[in-house]
């Protein structure tokens, strides 16, 4: 008994070194990609000067409304400018130098601090970005993670069910339809609103439920899944067939090792087969494709929350590049790599527990 509690909490302290040593590398990694982002998002230093500009001509449109600047000589004229910019410059910390200014942004972005959105404003009507972000977080998770797991069981089911028929009509469709894939979801969505909203008139063109929305909360409800069918279905088309194949083409991998044939030997069922020799080392290598494709996915809702017109997160990155907002666009990122960190740290827990072969290392890798 002592020697098995022992054993047991060594593996528990392995396990939380592994992921200790897994948060630091992932903390490291967003650092660095928010960095980057926070340099792209400012231009090196470029946005500064356009909002050093934009500061000078609204100093000099409101002189000219001042009477005792008119009475003033030219030179004084010239100081008092000055030193009105000099004041908004300050105000807005743009008398740093941008490097320095740039590990403040970094602070500021990581803790989502970013002050006030130099055009942008929430629904509510505030310019704290922070407000702006999170009240769009809620529909992109709505949108992106109804369309993930219809997705991730779909392919699955269609998956299983090839590799039990191959070389089928089926399989072939499947094979012939997967370089329809290469086309993003929003390719698509531009069809399907073609089709079902202009022409059969059955669908909404976009948004995310009618106007004005429903008070009673069962009709809201509905409304939401009745504007979900399009951008969910734009992404299975983008994705389902070559998601199918890929699994499918693992299903026959496994289907065909040694100790399936064994278990064959011993009169298993089919589906004790497949769910105990082939569905579940299979998964590993599923999740981990399914989790890239997540990914993608993630990066691709800003163009495809456009062209629905979803009130999403994706949307508000591409109203902030449009008006060059800085700090929303850096905000916005942001999230963007907390979920995408998120995604991958789950990814690792996933993998262990799913696959028996794995054994988790407390220097920050695994080993099978």
């Amino acid at each position: 008994m002592e020697e098995m509690g022992m054993t047991l909490a060594s593996n528990l302290k392995r396990i939380l070194k592994y992921f200790l040593v897994r948060i630091i590398i992932m903390a490291i990694t967003l650092l660095i990609g928010v960095y980057v982002v926070i340099l792209v998002a400012n231009m090196g230093g470029a946005v500064d000067e356009i909002r050093k500009s934009e500061i000078r001509e609204a100093v000099g449109r409101r002189l000219l409304g001042d009477e005792n600047y008119r009475i003033m000589s030219s030179e004084e004229r010239q100081k008092y400018a000055k030193m009105l910019e000099e004041i908004e410059f300050k105000r807005f910390g743009l008398d740093q130098p941008f490097l320095i200014r740039s590990f403040l942004y970094l602070k500021q972005a990581l803790t989502l601090d970013l002050g006030n959105a130099e055009r942008l404003t929430s629904d509510t009507g505030s310019r704290k970005v922070k407000l702006i972000i999170l009240e769009r977080l809620v529909p992109t998770l709505v949108l992106m993670m109804t369309s993930f797991l219809i997705l991730f069981f779909s392919a699955l089911t269609f998956a299983l069910f090839l590799s039990r028929r191959y070389g089928s009509f089926f399989d072939k469709m499947i094979i012939a339809l997967a370089p329809l894939s290469a086309a993003p979801a929003w390719f698509y969505g531009i069809f399907l609103i073609l089709i079902f909203a202009a022409i059969l008139k059955i669908l909404p063109f976009g948004g995310m439920v009618r106007v004005p929305p429903p008070d009673n909360a069962f009709e809201y409800f509905l409304s939401l899944l009745r504007h979900l069918v399009l951008p969910v279905f734009s992404v299975l088309l983008s994705s389902i067939f070559i998601s199918t194949y890929n699994w499918r083409t693992y299903f026959l991998i496994y289907s065909n090792e040694d100790y399936v044939e064994m278990a064959k030997a011993k009169g298993l069922s089919s589906a004790m087969i497949e769910r105990r020799y082939i569905l579940r080392p299979t998964m590993p290598a599923i999740v981990t494709s399914f989790a890239l494709s997540l990914i993608t996915q993630w990066m691709g809702s800003i163009t495809l929350e456009t062209v629905f017109n979803w009130p999403g997160l994706g949307r508000r990155i591409y109203e902030a590049i449009s008006n060059f907002d800085s700090p929303v666009i850096v905000g916005a990122n942001v999230i963007y790599a907390y979920l995408l960190a998120t995604t991958v740290l789950v990814l690792d827990v996933i993998y262990a527990i799913l696959d028996p072969r794995v054994r988790v290392e407390a220097t920050g890798g695994v080993e099978q």
